[in-house]
């Protein structure tokens, strides 16, 4: 199918509320066809997105790679229903969606015309079949000032590399919503020789490169009756890194030949849609400046009244290729601006110079409404992070380091627009980091401007020691914490004076009850810029 006609397809399924004839076969009755279970995401006052995607068992990757696999009708129609009770007596929204072969036989329902800062339960069916009840909720007015808001935001969850206790832990936070900032999926098959660290569980499925590759994979990992919970018990804003492709591509820069590449990415970027609870529009826009090449737009801004406003990013569709990188190879390693010139080119961008400017834009308007705290969820550790006593240099490359005038351009813009309070929120590298954000981090005594919190992996593993860490804290005055050896999510807890976070870890990732416990926590007042340890 065409990909314009792809996208049209999605918004039309997105909006039904009735469909043609073409879409209602004989309902498949006594069947689990919700295996993947359902989520919800991208909340405003007046609703929310539903999702669900429909496939019969065996699921892929948990049976060997050439056992028979059912085919489901092209066309299906699902029924939904939102009510105010978790027993369904006050249905407040309802009707039917298509479940369309052409879209993975995933499902968007894009609900609206509900009430605002409400919590709602809501469930899919088809014929016998029907989903756990789950619940999510709309944000607050537009104009409101909540007295509390909790959030937490994770990163980085491998499938064979630990299981995902720590989803369990969310569900005792008391959380408002949940901020998943990239690599919900990696697209590696399994390791012919033993790896450095040992695998928890297994799967059979292949290196991803076609769509039908990325479906699978996303129906693996959802699987996972701890991820299901977390979905089912909050709504969700996510956005992607590299491993939803290719590890470490940039823009259309991949490994291997360019026209390869851009399939890929095409298919990897169809099925992160199908998989997430993302609204129909984020097919139907783009930047600038990509050619012929259609862009899903990820990057947006989500409001929670006038406390959070979330810029959510994008640092992998729009990026320049990393430093030092020939075309069609792996990024490379540390870099030092003495060995790669290109490093400190003026013009280099981690977000594309569209992106930047809505970016800036969006910062300069929560001056001017007043928004208590901007929130900056990306995907990557901003603060600078020199891994070689001064005055040598050596730079991770892959994140916002290797591109140096890219961030100095955001902290200037943070500057000169002057929204209230800045807090960063990244992932990425499998570490906890807190940071204070400087005006310009090449001198250690300019002004902190910024906050920043970069969270530890869900289950991916970092092979990072302890020594390591701390000579980076050494290196760089602004770090004021650096931990490598635990798997969790950090915990925000945000009122109209004091931003609280809290970074959560397991005791032990490998196994699938770990306990959880609280590495650190640290606040930032209201118009105090850099976090203090509380």
């Amino acid at each position: 199918m065409q990909r314009r006609a792809l996208f049209r397809l999605a918004a039309a399924a997105a909006a039904a509320t009735s469909l043609p004839s073409w879409s209602q076969p004989a309902a498949l009755r006594q069947r689990d066809l919700f295996p993947l279970g359902v989520a919800s995401g991208s909340p405003s006052p007046d609703g929310f997105v539903l999702w669900t995607r429909l496939l019969e068992r065996p699921v892929p990757g948990t049976v060997p790679a050439d056992s028979p696999r059912s085919a489901l009708p092209d066309a299906m129609t699902v029924h939904w229903e939102v009510a105010e009770d978790e027993h369904f007596r006050r249905i407040v929204a309802k009707g039917t969606a298509p479940a369309l072969a052409a879209l993975g036989h995933a499902v968007h329902v894009e609900v609206s015309a509900l009430k605002p800062g409400h919590w709602y339960f809501y469930r899919f069916m088809h014929g016998d079949a029907t989903t756990r009840i789950a619940r999510t909720r709309t944000a607050p007015p537009a104009d409101a000032m909540p007295a509390k808001t909790r959030f937490a935001f994770a990163s980085c969850q491998r499938w064979e590399q630990g299981h995902y206790a720590a989803y369990r832990h969310m569900l005792d936070e008391d959380l408002d919503l949940v901020v998943f900032l990239g690599d919900y999926i990696y697209e590696y098959a399994m390791p012919i020789r033993p790896p450095a660290s040992p695998l928890v569980r297994t799967h059979t499925l292949p290196a991803a490169s076609t769509l039908g590759d990325y479906r699978d994979r996303y129906a693996l990992y959802r699987t996972d009756p701890q991820l299901q919970a977390a979905h089912r018990a909050f709504p969700w804003l996510v956005t992607w890194d590299d491993h939803e492709v290719q590890n470490d591509y940039a823009a259309l820069a991949g490994a291997g030949a360019d026209d390869a590449f851009l399939q890929q990415r095409n298919a990897a970027y169809q099925a992160f849609y199908e998989n997430m609870p993302l609204r129909a529009s984020v097919l139907a826009r783009g930047l600038e400046g990509l050619g012929t090449q259609e862009s899903v737009r990820i990057h947006d801004r989500h409001a929670w009244g006038r406390l959070l406003r979330f810029h959510v990013l994008d640092t992998r569709q729009y990026r320049d290729r990393q430093a030092c990188r020939p075309q069609g190879t792996d990024a490379r390693g540390a870099l030092s601006a003495t060995q790669c010139p290109e490093l400190m080119e003026p013009a280099r961008s981690l977000l594309g110079a569209p992106q930047e400017r809505w970016l800036g834009q969006g910062l300069a308007q929560d001056a001017t409404i007043g928004a208590r705290w901007s929130v900056i969820a990306q995907q990557t550790i901003f603060s600078r992070r020199n891994y070689a006593p001064l005055p040598q240099e050596s730079y991770h490359g892959d994140a916002w380091d290797g591109y140096p005038a890219g961030r100095q351009r955001l902290l200037d813009a943070i500057r000169g627009a002057g929204p209230r309070n800045t807090v960063f929120i990244g992932g990425d590298i499998h570490q906890n980091y807190v940071s204070r954000v400087l005006a310009d981090f090449y001198k250690p005594q300019s002004a902190v401007i910024a906050s920043e919190f970069c969270g530890t992996s869900i289950s991916s593993v970092s092979n990072v020691s302890p020594a390591q860490t701390q000579r980076i804290v050494g290196n760089n005055p602004h770090l004021l914490l650096a931990r490598a050896d635990k798997r969790g999510y950090a915990v925000a807890e945000v009122t109209p004076t004091r931003w609280t976070t809290t970074l959560r870890v397991v005791d032990d990732a490998a196994r699938a009850d770990a306990a959880i416990s609280t590495q650190a926590r640290f606040v930032v007042e209201d118009r105090v810029p850099g976090p203090q340890p509380s």
